[in-house]
């Protein structure tokens, strides 16, 4: 199963995308700064997930997410 999930900086206006096989897992490696990309817009809250069966669908749905669009309704979440 793979999850897709948008994290939220605390501190910024940021929402961050992404996928992943293990969740918890990667939240914490997120607001432990062990993530490059995000480590500036330290901490970060979980506002959305959706699971999907396989890599591709999710794979799709993170792009959608990643458009203006799919920022909007991430945006909408806050």
């Amino acid at each position: 199963m793979f999850i897709v999930y948008a994290i939220s900086s605390s501190t910024r206006k940021y929402i961050y995308v992404g996928l992943t096989a293990n969740l918890e897992d990667r939240v914490r490696r997120h607001n432990s700064g062990y993530e490059k990309t995000t480590r500036p817009y330290l901490p970060f809250k979980l506002i959305y997930t959706k699971a999907f069966p396989n890599r591709n669908d999710a794979r799709e749905h993170e792009k959608y997410l990643k458009t203006t669009s799919g920022k909007r309704l991430l945006y909408s979440l806050l």
